[in-house]
């Protein structure tokens, strides 16, 4: 756990022992702890070199969460503050019964008048317009997750940082700081198989390549911010970012199988508002790689420009559906073609990405039904997510799914994952 998340329970340690009558007191002797306990299981029927060959899931989960509200006196006392806490102990049979935690949440938050709020501490970012596509959403995920069936909040990573929001008549403006880099979870060989570039193919445990964070230092800080106004019903966002790509995109030693984390500086805007009878969205981003700005460096992925179009409507008796169009666009790409060498891989110079999610609610929507495709024409790859989910009750859920991926060529996205396919079982107890 980063030095932030330690500097924030050591305050609210000291917090919690001044005296009650004091300047600061909770508002509630006895917080409210709810959460969840989950069973998962992943059989797959693919085969690939990973620890196991029958399943890449098997777990146990307990999640606590609960809040307090800190009041001030004093100076302070028109303060509003909550103080939030979200924790997952588990069991990884996947790893001979491994127990582990995960700080999912720990923050303070402070409202010192109606138009700013402050969250400092660990906390899930997230925003942008897409539905399991992402432009100027720059904040970690674990994909991990998300292949094996777990539920599709761990798609999204915590992070340790700063949240400020002003609000205003005429413009709403958030800054995000992340003082140390948090990468997103990617495929390591050990539980998913993945196309390893040094090895030229499919690699499980036997791959050997190396991810070279960034030094935490201030001066690798990363920055977020986004500017965003209602004009009638349409929503619109204007995007900054400055800091690291997320995905290991850069090469920094070839001999020693290196890869690293390159600089990467966002610029984008979003719309989304009602078209013809259901909603519909718009996002651009454009990434700038200011470590290849010539496009001429082999080894750094050049600068990109990528669109998203989406539309989404609710048909009526519980039947919604919703579609995306993205799109990608390589620039610099001459330069780039012309520094590779006859033993380089070639990435394509346009990549298109369709998806489509249908979802039916049946039984006065305690059973949800549930697919979400991906299709690209020009990777020639797919991947499908159908699943059923039922409400026994108020706190007992059952979940089955599959992860479904396909392609022609095993370096795509979603070829590299099609030795990963299974199927999930979840069954989960809230209170």
């Amino acid at each position: 756990m980063v030095r932030l998340t330690y500097l924030l329970v050591f305050v609210i340690l000291s917090l919690l022992t001044l005296p009650a009558e004091g300047s600061f007191r909770f508002s509630q002797n006895s917080p409210e702890i709810s959460g969840f306990s989950e069973i998962l299981y992943g059989p797959k029927f693919g085969t690939d070199t990973t620890k196991h060959s029958r399943y890449n899931a098997l777990e146990q989960r307990l999640q606590l969460k609960t809040s307090v509200y800190p009041e001030f006196s004093d100076l302070l006392a028109d303060w509003m503050a909550e103080l939030a806490f979200r924790g997952d102990f588990t069991i990884d049979q996947y790893f001979s019964s491994k127990t582990g935690f995960e700080l999912r949440e720990l923050n303070l938050s402070f409202t010192p008048q109606n138009w700013v709020d402050l969250k400092i501490g660990r906390q899930v970012f997230t925003w942008g317009t897409g539905d399991y596509l992402f432009i100027n959403d720059l904040f970690p995920k674990d994909y991990v997750s998300f292949y094996i069936g777990r539920h599709d909040e761990y798609l999204k990573k915590p992070s340790d940082g700063m949240k400020f929001s002003l609000y205003h008549q005429k413009v709403n403006f958030d800054l995000i700081l992340i003082p140390f880099f948090e990468p997103n979870t990617l495929f390591s060989g050990d539980r998913l198989s993945f196309f390893d570039s040094f090895r030229g193919g499919i690699s499980g445990r036997d791959s050997d390549r190396h991810l070279v964070e960034p030094a935490r230092t201030l001066s690798n800080m990363e920055y977020s911010a986004r500017f965003f106004r209602n004009f009638s019903s349409l929503e619109t966002a204007l995007y900054l970012f400055r800091g690291f790509d997320k995905m290991p995109r850069g090469y920094l030693n070839e001999a020693n199988r290196d890869l690293f984390y390159p600089r990467l500086n966002v610029y984008g805007l979003s719309l989304r508002g009602p078209f013809l009878g259901g909603i519909s969205n718009f996002e651009f981003g454009y990434y700038d790689s200011p470590q290849d700005s010539s496009g001429d460096n082999r080894l750094i992925e050049n600068s990109k420009a990528k669109y998203l179009f989406g539309y989404a409507k609710d048909l009526g008796n519980d039947l919604s559906w919703g579609a995306q169009y993205f799109y990608e666009q390589t620039l610099d790409y001459d330069e780039y073609r012309r520094a590779l060498l006859p033993s380089d891989f070639r990435w394509d110079q346009f990549r298109h990405l369709t998806t489509l999610r249908l979802t039916k609610l049946l039984f006065e929507q305690t059973l949800r039904l549930n697919l979400f495709a991906f299709f690209s024409p020009s990777d020639r790859d797919g991947y499908l997510r159908p699943s059923v989910s039922y409400d026994f009750s108020d706190r007992t859920n059952i979940t089955v799914g599959a992860n479904l991926a396909w392609g022609e060529d095993d370096y795509t996205e979603f070829g590299q994952m099609e030795n990963n396919k299974n199927v999930f079982f979840r069954v989960r107890y809230s209170f």
